[in-house]
């Protein structure tokens, strides 16, 4: 499974707004090999919200098929030249293997 991470820090109040972005239905998940997603919000410290969104996939080819297709390019061109959200204080991406998985025994 290949995983793609992204720490979004937002001004503080304005964390659902990326949580509504992330969690909406949209054409990512009709992806062939799209597997889920996972918003997660750090309550607010310092005035900045903390926004983790979890992207899975099967793998990572599956990852770069989307990344090259029409539909995902489409949408970076539609937004180019467009400046980012104010609310919007720094973005990361990390992309990772999943190497293990830990279960509850019952």
């Amino acid at each position: 499974m290949f995983v793609q991470i992204r720490r979004i820090t937002v001004t503080e109040g304005n964390a659902d707004k990326v949580v509504e972005r992330f969690s909406s239905p949209g054409i990512v998940d009709e992806q062939e090999g799209f597997v889920d997603s996972q918003v997660f919000v750090k309550k607010a410290s310092r005035g900045e919200e903390e926004v983790v969104v979890m992207i899975r996939w099967e793998s990572e080819d599956h990852w770069k098929q989307w990344e090259k297709s029409d539909a995902h390019i489409a949408g970076h061109k539609a937004n180019r030249g467009k400046p980012k959200p104010d609310y919007i204080v720094n973005t990361e991406v990390g992309m990772y293997e999943l190497k293990a998985v830990k279960s509850a025994s019952k």
